[in-house]
């Protein structure tokens, strides 16, 4: 579900806000972690986004929000390290939180035995 990007060359900060449904500070913030974010500046000092700015921001917004990434993994994922894997695909699956819960309830009988 990605938003619809207007026409336009240039949007400043709080369009992009809206378009992306995130904060201003978030956006300043991935600004600093993902090279791929570089907009540029007014005589102002205002931040100017390009449509491709806007479509990497929507990117690392699914990549983090929607699929589970940490900010490193969706950076790999930009930079085409497809060896990626999102936390909910992680090894901490219930099959292996299953299998911590039944060792850790054997130390415990082994403990308790001891006593």
């Amino acid at each position: 579900m990605r938003a619809k990007i207007p026409d336009k060359l240039y949007f400043k900060i709080g369009e992009v806000s809206k378009l992306a449904e995130v904060a201003p500070h978030v956006l300043r913030y991935w600004e600093s972690e993902f090279k791929e974010i570089r907009p540029k500046r007014a005589n102002s000092k205002q931040r100017l986004y390009r449509r491709e700015d806007i479509e990497t921001i929507l990117l690392i917004k699914e990549l983090l929000h929607e699929k589970g990434y940490t900010i490193s993994g969706a950076k790999r994922f930009l930079t085409g390290n497809e060896q990626t894997t999102p936390r909910a695909e992680a090894p901490t699956a219930p099959g292996c939180l299953d299998r911590i819960k039944k060792e850790l309830l054997e130390m415990k009988l082994l403990l308790e035995k001891k006593e």
